[in-house]
């Protein structure tokens, strides 16, 4: 299922070369070049980033990209505050993957391991959702499904969190996040929620089938609906005074469950 993501055209964030979209830090740069894709601009800060950055520099100039040399205020204006290390590349923006081609590739599951999807409820921070996706591409993940409502954007914040995984693994994006639970189910896909109230640890579930697990928002967690589209609910045993882990840690250990129990 691990495909180059699609592209729509550019119309990215103001302020950007023609509307593209900024891609900024080492890493997530990096990714682009590694992915083939190439940037229409690479803008370096001034001074000592341009030796520090030549190999990226290099790579890119070969690539066509029209590299740029620019004062480092005006890198910090196009990141509004991340850390972009001295880097900005401008790119196409993301575009989610369709709905229609999830089932299309569920329904002819090409692989011989069983699906591992990654489910994604609310999920609105742009920070928790990169770092998800960084834990899913690390894990295996074959794809991660988020609603079209409640979800954060593709946005150059997320490829920066996310290290290259933005690029990577497939996002999914559904309409109906209930209806395409019930779906999962009847391609056979058991569905494990994770909720603090659960009574079973994530240890005890089995993941090693066709599997999709779903993580809710922070505070509200999952949807009423999506929770009672869980054919299984687990939790993570909490030892100390915290009732919960950020949902982007919490996700990591549950995918890597996951790969134990597959590796086992």
């Amino acid at each position: 299922m691990k495909q180059k993501r699609s592209r729509r055209p550019a119309g990215g964030n103001s302020g950007t070369p023609g509307g593209l979209e900024a891609v900024f830090g080492v890493h997530a740069v990096r990714a682009l070049l590694e992915r083939g894709e190439t940037p229409r601009e690479l803008w370096v800060q001034e001074g000592a980033a341009g030796s520090r950055l030549a190999e990226l520099v290099e790579s890119a100039g070969n690539r066509g990209a029209r590299i740029q040399t620019r004062p480092r205020d005006e890198l910090d204006r196009i990141a509004q505050g991340s850390a972009h290390q001295g880097v900005i590349a401008f790119a196409a923006p993301l575009a989610f993957e369709s709905e229609a081609s999830l089932w299309f590739k569920l329904e002819a599951w090409p692989l011989e391991a069983p699906p591992l999807l990654l489910v994604l409820d609310g999920v609105t921070d742009v920070h928790n959702f990169g770092a998800c996706l960084r834990s899913a591409d690390a894990a295996g993940v074959h794809g991660v499904i988020v609603p079209k409502d409640k979800s954060a954007p593709l946005n150059a914040t997320v490829r920066k969190v996310a290290c290259g995984a933005a690029e990577s693994v497939p996002v999914y994006q559904v309409t109906n996040l209930a209806r395409a639970l019930a779906r999962l189910k009847a391609l056979g896909v058991w569905i494990t929620g994770a909720a603090g109230e659960a009574e079973a640890l994530v240890y005890a579930a089995d993941l090693t089938g066709p599997t999709a697990l779903v993580m809710g928002a922070e505070g509200k967690g999952m949807r009423r609906l999506t929770r009672e589209a869980c054919d299984l609910l687990v939790k993570l045993p909490m030892a100390g005074s915290v009732s919960s882990l950020n949902v982007s840690v919490a996700t990591g250990i549950c995918l890597f469950e996951a790969v134990r129990q597959r590796r086992g």
